[in-house]
Order: C-alpha cells, then structure tokens, then sequence
C-alpha cells in the first residue's frame, strides 16, 4: 500500500502538533498538508518548525492550498472549522478523521450527510484505552442495571471550551444503549440546592476544569455496601495522536461510510 498523504488541521495547536510529530514518524504516512485559521501567526511557516526540522510543508489557512493532494485530513479543531473543512473534503472527496467534540444534532447531521460522499472516521476519543474502555462499561452497566447509582466523573485542562467532555458524553450514551435507555432522557448534569433525591435511573455528570490536565475519566457505579470505579486517565496527547493514525490507516481502502473508534478496533 502507497504512503498515504495526510494533513493535519489546527496545525499550530498542541493537538495539531502532536499529530504534526507523529504522522512525520510514521512510516506508511507523508505530512502532505497543513492549516489553520486565518491570522494564525504560524501560517506561512513550515509545519515542522517547532520540532527544528523541514518538513517541506507550509501551514496554510487556504483550503486550496493547505488541502492540495492529500488523501485525509485529521481535524482536532473546533466545530465551526471542522464543519468547513468537512464540507470542503466531501466536495473534493478527501477523507476525514475527526476528533473534534461539541458538536450539536445539526453538525452531526452534517457530519453523517458528508460521509455519504468520503469517508470519515468521527469519535469523541481517538485512544485505544478509552475506546477498550467504552467496550468495559458496556459490559458493566449490563451487569449493574439495578441497584447501582451512575455518576460520571471528567477532568481536563483550563482551556478546554466544552462540558460534559466529549468522551464522558459518548461514555454516557454507552451505559444509557446497554441499559435500554436515552441518555437525553436520564441525563443530570447539574446539581445545586434541594435537589432531592437521586432519580436511579439518572446517570450523572461531573466536570472538573484546571491546569494541563490532559483527561481523565471515572464512571462510578455505586451501590449498597460496593462501589465499581472504571476510570481512564490520560497523561500525554500522544495515545489520541496513534489512534489517529490508525483511525488513518482503517479508512484507506473506504470510499464513503461514517465509522468510529469501535469499527476500527474490531470491538463492535
């Protein structure tokens, strides 16, 4: 199989670095292509520069040119951009890996019309412990369907703009599918004042913001005299920068059809 030509959007990002790093290091993989948005004070320079290398790529904030040539493109920006970009790649039939979260029903919507026309690999997690980990509380809420209170717990860094997490929602859409329920319906994601007492059927949500954290997660499964805690905790960027690549490495024989982190995994 032929290098595959990527391209990493917010490419002057933590994220968009850590993707820059790891694709350069890949051996079945070329950077082909970088961008991010206009005014950027990166745009212009080359996309390895921060590692004190040449890696022959410009980071563009013009689709034309930052997206010219290349097989995929994987986006851990916000959603706005991520939509824009993920209309450009239907368009020009450039698959996608997306790991943007926040989206609302309308973007993913949009996201699930797009892989109609490329292919895309969306999940809120691109690690392959947290993705073996949805696979565990599964499994778990089965197991502790009555008698056990759920509360989910989530940690990350200041700077991240959206809450509950991304992953800690996908964690709560697992548990609500293995017990039978939507989670739109069981969902608390608040809890100030006289609230009192707890629905059992609720499955609750925690956020805690602060420093470098880079994400941890904790489901809860509390009962009478025990309590289960499944939690993951990541230390680096790193693990979402590999499960990228082979989110990469799984769309290059698809043409079209939306997929996630399980269908690369093999656990569905």
């Amino acid at each position: 199989m032929s290098e595959m030509k990527i391209a990493v959007a917010g490419a002057s990002g933590r994220m968009g670095r850590m993707l820059i790093e790891t694709v350069m290091a890949a051996q079945d993989a070329t950077l082909a292509g970088a961008i991010d948005v206009p005014g950027a004070p990166s745009i212009g320079t080359d996309a390895a520069a921060f590692l004190g290398k040449t890696a022959g790529v410009t980071i563009e904030s013009d689709l034309d040119k930052g997206l010219a040539g290349v097989d995929l493109l994987i986006d851990f920006t916000r959603p706005e951009g991520t939509l824009k970009h993920l209309a450009y790649c239907a368009a020009h039939g450039i698959k996608m890996v997306i790991g943007t979260t926040g989206f609302d029903d309308a973007g993913k919507a949009a996201i699930a019309a797009a892989a109609q026309q490329t292919a895309v690999m969306f999940a809120p997690n691109m690690s392959v412990g947290v993705n073996v980990t949805m696979k565990l509380l599964e499994l778990a809420a089965r197991s502790f369907s009555h008698g056990y209170d759920i509360e989910i717990i989530e940690a990350h860094h200041r700077h991240k703009v959206d809450a509950p997490s991304g992953t800690a929602l996908r964690m709560g859409e697992v548990i609500a599918g293995a017990l039978g329920r939507d989670l739109k319906d069981v969902a608390v994601y608040a809890r100030e004042g006289v609230t009192g007492e707890r629905d059992p059927s609720s499955i609750g949500f925690a956020t805690i913001r602060g420093g470098d954290i880079v994400g941890d997660h904790t489901v809860l499964f509390a009962g009478i005299g025990e309590r289960i805690e499944i939690t993951h905790k990541s230390s680096s960027r790193l693990p979402y920068a590999h499960g990228s690549l082979r989110a990469a490495r799984f769309l290059a024989d698809k043409a079209t059809g939306l997929y996630d982190m399980q269908d690369v995994l093999g656990l569905r």
